[in-house]
């Protein structure tokens, strides 16, 4: 992992599908060694602006820079090596072991026909061990749980060493033990490792509890960041989703917590 921490920025960003604006003129700047979330309703733009911020996608205008360098004119294995994506869903090759599937993560680090070194072997070691998979290692992803395959596709990411990483919907279809667990997990790697990460997730609640700071999206507009206890308010709820809701004190985490109000429970 490289000792400096790279700033990540996009800047006057449009950036869509076959020339389909789906994000229109967003500029962000990613806070370093802290945990940010996209938040907006389905279809908003938050999987493509986090697509685009890995290069996956070519913006239609603007640019994504890291310190200053337009990720465009960084080589592959380079970019690689700073920036790490864990997309939705991901697929994998039927048989793959968890052990073969996370040292994959070290493909950036790897030279033309080379094999892997210590240096590889002790990125995956580390990795399973944070996840708490070492155990797993010869078995097959395609016997695990949901919850464990999601362990062992962040570990991946993980063994990828990148001071940055990206993660699109990291606890969808888990249940609620197993969403804040791997969450949990995750802000144990940026307390520990100073990595700079940013996810998209759908629970509201839980993102106002593990975030450092959220983007709120809506029809591909930025229209509020911050820290939760600025952003997270019944008016931008509103604004983003077109939710009737009250905003109280979460008890636990004393983060904002939206409960919605819904037709038939107006009595607040």
């Amino acid at each position: 992992m490289n000792e400096k921490q790279q700033l990540l920025e996009a800047k006057n960003l449009v950036t869509g599908y076959e020339k389909k604006i789906i994000v229109d003129g967003i500029d962000i700047a990613i806070p370093s060694n802290k945990i940010s979330v996209i938040i907006g309703a389905n279809a908003c733009g938050k999987s493509t602006l986090l697509k685009t911020l890995a290069r996956l996608i070519k913006p239609i205008s603007g640019d994504v820079v890291i310190d200053g360098t337009k990720i465009t004119s960084m080589p592959s294995k380079k970019l690689a090596q700073v920036l790490g994506l864990l997309p939705q869903s991901p697929v994998v090759s039927e048989g793959i072991t968890v052990w073969d599937l996370v040292s994959r993560g070290r493909f950036p680090y790897q030279a033309f026909l080379k094999s892997m070194d210590q240096n590889d072997f002790d990125a995956v070691e580390e990795a399973l061990e944070i996840m708490g998979i070492t155990e797993l290692a010869n078995r097959s992803v395609d016997e695990l749980s949901g919850g464990q395959r999601q362990r062992v596709w962040i570990a991946m990411a993980l063994a990828q060493q990148t001071d940055i990483l990206l993660l699109d919907e990291p606890t969808t279809y888990l249940d609620i033990a197993y969403q804040v667990e791997i969450l949990d997990l995750l802000t144990d790697l940026n307390r520990k490792r100073g990595t700079t990460i940013v996810m998209v997730l759908h629970d509201i609640n839980l993102s106002a509890r593990y975030a450092d700071y959220i983007f709120a999206l809506r029809k591909g507009k930025l229209i509020g960041k911050g820290e939760p206890s600025k952003v997270i308010t019944s008016e931008l709820i509103n604004k983003v989703f077109g939710l009737d809701c009250v905003v109280i004190q979460d008890p636990v985490s004393n983060s904002p917590f939206i409960v919605p109000r819904g037709r038939h429970h107006v009595n607040i």
